[in-house]
């Protein structure tokens, strides 16, 4: 195929936008006087492990997970900055919005990342090329940020192109070259094949892409099943997964928090399995679910204890959640040092059109909660709290790779997008 043809409208064509840096960025962005700096984004100002940093500071071998110690060691001049989880979200919901006033064709894929379907949309935009730069002009003007953006045939060769140029890159594969432009890369460079499936590839002779060519797919499809067939497919620039605009009912829900390292007190470990437990609840009964099976999980120096505990109905309340943490502790817990405690329902479903009245005090439990929620929802996350709560930890919420502005993946509440409207209403709670 000629240049020419890269001026013209593609028959398949798949746009990856991913953000540079977000959390820093946004940093920077509210705060110029952080441009041009190194700055690294912790968990609070007491966090001690990066979770991203400014491309500034990556010049000095700094990267996410690296501890501020050795960061330090490597930049005396690190700026470091606490995680604002609420501020990135609405930065998110805002550049999301944008997008969806190009096409509706919009997957989120992550908090800085979503793809966009734009072959439907190219008589009204423009040829691919054009239809990016509309995009990064949409999304500069609704939050202030520059972004990289991948375009070609298929869902993974635009996210492989979107890192190529970064930060502020534009990178265009188009699907009559995407086979011989990904025959030399290695299979571990594509979204989707992480070092088990490698090394399952390399064993068979599979080191790059254009290596799959030799290998049968029913070596992958015997292994993996449809996952496999995809493998195979996606090497060669012909992945067949479909831009995804939906959600799909929660598998799980669930929250997590790091405690200080090898904590053996049993009362503060009961506060912050309590924290977790009055989340999980308020995020079930947010989204008009309920759970009867949960996992309350103790992460000590040899992994997870704990185990999965059932309740004698289905509910969201928080008291029935923290019963079963109570019970992990006095039967799982022997005085092990604990990293980290989590709490999960394990089958969240919606609620009933009515509440169980035959259920001991739901009844009450239900008008108590739904008031509390209220509350809540108004002034803030825990303005109405257990007074077993006055303790918990003060670090900030931490905002989930996989947060979504809507649904139940909207972990951190209260977002509104741009226009100061919820992308979507949310779901209406049932009255008694």
């Amino acid at each position: 195929m000629t240049d020419i043809q890269d001026n013209y409208f593609w028959p398949q064509a798949i746009a990856l936008v991913d953000m540079n840096a977000f959390f820093a960025s946004i940093e920077q962005h509210d705060k110029p006087a952080l441009y041009g700096r190194p700055v690294a984004v912790t968990n609070g100002l007491l966090g001690t492990c990066i979770i991203t940093c400014s491309y500034e500071a990556r010049r000095y071998g700094i990267h996410t997970g690296m501890r501020i110690k050795q960061a330090r060691k490597l930049c005396p001049d690190l700026v470091q900055r606490p995680a604002r989880p609420e501020r990135y979200a609405e930065v998110s919901t805002n550049i999301m919005a944008a997008l969806h006033d190009i096409t509706p064709d919009v997957e989120i894929f992550s908090v800085d990342e979503a793809f966009l379907d734009i072959t439907h949309c190219q008589r009204l935009w423009g040829p691919p090329e054009q239809i990016a730069r509309l995009i990064k002009n949409n999304i500069f003007e609704s939050s202030g940020l520059s972004c990289s953006i991948g375009i070609s045939g298929d869902k993974t060769t635009a996210k492989y192109a979107a890192k190529l140029q970064k930060p502020d890159g534009l990178t265009l594969i188009p699907p009559w070259e995407t086979q011989e432009r990904l025959r030399d890369v290695p299979v571990t460079k594509l979204c989707g094949i992480n070092v088990g499936i490698g090394a399952f590839l390399a064993k068979r002779g599979v080191f790059t892409c254009g290596d799959m060519e030799k290998l049968p797919v029913s070596v992958l499809a015997r292994r993996f099943g449809n996952p496999g067939r995809r493998i195979w497919q996606m090497c060669q620039g012909k992945d067949p997964e479909k831009v995804q605009n939906n959600i799909n009912s929660p598998r799980s829900i669930g929250h997590s928090k790091v405690v200080p390292p090898k904590t053996t007190d049993r009362d503060l470990l009961y506060m912050y399995l309590i924290h977790m437990a009055e989340k999980v609840a308020a995020r079930l009964r947010q989204h008009a679910m309920q759970a009867q099976k949960y996992f309350i999980g103790l992460r000590c120096m040899h992994g997870w204890i704990g185990g999965r505990f059932k309740t004698e109905f289905s509910t969201n309340d928080s008291r029935l959640i923290i019963k079963l943490c109570k019970k992990t502790l006095h039967q799982s817990w022997h005085g092990e040092g604990v990293f980290q405690v989590h709490v999960i329902a394990l089958d969240p479903h919606l609620i009933k059109a009515q509440i169980d009245f035959f259920a001991k005090d739901n009844a009450r439990s239900y008008r108590l909660n739904k008031a509390v929620d209220l509350v809540n929802e108004r002034f803030g996350e825990f303005t109405l709290a257990s007074s077993k709560l006055l303790a918990r930890s003060t670090m900030p919420n931490v905002i989930s790779p996989a947060w979504k502005p809507y649904g139940h993946r909207q972990t951190i509440p209260g977002i509104k997008r741009r226009d100061d409207k919820p992308i979507i209403k949310k779901v209406t709670r049932i009255d008694s």
